[in-house]
C-alpha cells in the first residue's frame, strides 16, 4: 500500500525535523520545504496528499502560498503550523481554505493525528460518483469540480464543500451550526461568520457568472437553502 505523501513548509529545522521524524513513524512520506516558493514551484507538476505549512516563511506568507496552492489543487487537505494563535489570523487561514490550524508550541502526534483526519475525510468526499445535476449547477465530485451555467467554479476546498451540501438538498434550510458540522467537522475551530464569509464569496463566483441569478437564499434567523435555478 502506497503511503501518503505530505510536503512539509517549515523554515525551523528544529521542528521540521520532529515533525519528520514522528510522521515517517506514523507511516507518511514526508518532503521538507523550507521556503515556500520551491513547494509552489513543485505543485505545478505534482500534488502531494496533504501539506503543512508555516505561516512565518522567509520568503512568502504561508496565506499567500496556501491560497495559491488551493487555486492549482482545490481539494489539497493543508494544515496550518504557526506561533500566530490570535483569532484574526485563525480566522484568515481557514477562510482562505485551510483545513486545520495548530499552534506553536505542539505535539507532533497531535499533528500526525489531524493529518491523518484531513486525509481520511478527503477519501470519503472523493468517492466516486455520477455527476449530479440540480438546476442549472453540475457537481461532478470525483473531480472536485462545480458547474454552472456550463462554466466550472474555481473554488477552495470549503467552498465546494459548503456548495456541494446545499445542491445536494436544494430548498433545504441549513442552519449555520449545521453548515459547521457537516462542512468543518474536522478543523479544530469555527466561528459563526466563517459560513456567512464563505457564502458572500460563493455568491460573489455565481454572480461572475450570471449576474442576474441569484440561487442562495438567506433566511433571517434560520440559515441558508439552495434554489433550483
Amino acid at each position: 500500500m502506497q503511503q501518503p505523501q505530505v510536503w512539509l513548509v517549515e523554515d525551523e529545522q528544529g521542528i521540521a525535523d520532529t515533525l519528520i521524524y514522528t510522521l515517517q513513524l506514523e507511516g507518511f512520506t514526508v518532503e521538507l520545504f523550507a521556503r515556500g516558493l520551491p513547494a509552489l514551484e513543485k505543485a505545478r507538476q505534482q500534488r502531494p496528499d496533504a501539506v503543512i505549512l508555516d505561516v512565518g516563511l522567509p520568503d512568502i506568507s504561508g496565506f499567500e502560498l496556501c491560497r495559491q496552492l488551493l487555486e492549482r489543487h482545490p481539494a489539497l487537505p493543508i494544515l496550518f503550523l504557526t506561533a500566530r494563535s490570535d483569532e484574526v489570523d485563525r480566522l484568515l487561514g481557514l477562510e482562505i481554505g485551510a483545513d486545520d490550524y495548530v499552534a506553536k508550541p505542539f505535539s507532533p502526534r497531535e499533528v500526525s493525528a489531524r493529518v491523518r483526519t484531513l486525509l481520511r475525510r478527503v477519501k470519503k468526499f472523493a468517492a466516486p460518483s455520477p455527476v449530479v445535476r440540480t438546476g442549472h449547477f453540475e457537481l461532478n465530485e470525483p473531480a472536485a469540480q462545480i458547474a454552472w451555467f456550463g462554466t466550472p467554479l474555481s473554488l477552495t476546498r470549503y467552498e465546494f464543500l459548503l456548495l456541494k451540501t446545499l445542491l445536494l438538498s436544494p430548498e433545504r434550510v441549513y442552519s449555520r451550526q449545521q453548515l459547521m458540522d457537516i462542512v468543518w467537522s474536522d478543523a479544530q475551530e469555527t466561528f459563526d461568520r466563517t459560513v456567512d464569509t464563505h457564502i458572500k464569496t460563493l455568491r460573489a463566483k455565481l454572480r461572475a457568472i450570471n449576474p442576474d441569478l441569484s440561487p442562495i437564499n438567506t433566511h433571517r434567523g434560520m440559515g441558508y437553502s439552495l434554489r433550483s435555478v
